[in-house]
């Protein structure tokens, strides 16, 4: 299963760390856990941030988190779900989460 989601002025370092919470209070393990800030070509002062989470659930990839976006714009969020290692009440749990934190912010 995939889920998208696109915010509006959050914080991509912010999100990175609440979705990082979320799920691992769900009882996943972090694996992989990548942060990058750059710079937009011709706006040394604007910056945009990429990020790259895996969590897994007994040893198998549960769940694959990836995210661009700046504090100024959107950051678009995209979630790869293995439904068998993290299954639907869980996935509520942590989709009601993150609607409580930032439904505010979410673009419709």
């Amino acid at each position: 299963m995939q889920i998208k989601k696109t915010y509006t002025e959050v914080n991509p370092e912010l999100l990175n760390a609440e979705i990082k919470d979320f799920i691992l209070k769900q009882g996943a393990e972090l694996g992989e856990n990548k942060l990058e800030t750059f710079t937009l070509p011709d706006e040394s002062a604007t910056f945009i941030t990429r990020s790259t989470m895996t969590f897994s659930i007994s040893n198998k990839e549960a769940l694959r988190v990836h995210m661009v976006g700046s504090v100024r714009g959107e950051t678009k969020l995209m979630m790869d779900i293995d439904e068998k290692l993290f299954p639907q009440e869980k996935l509520n749990a942590l989709q009601s989460d993150l609607d409580f934190i930032f439904s505010n912010y979410e673009a419709k």
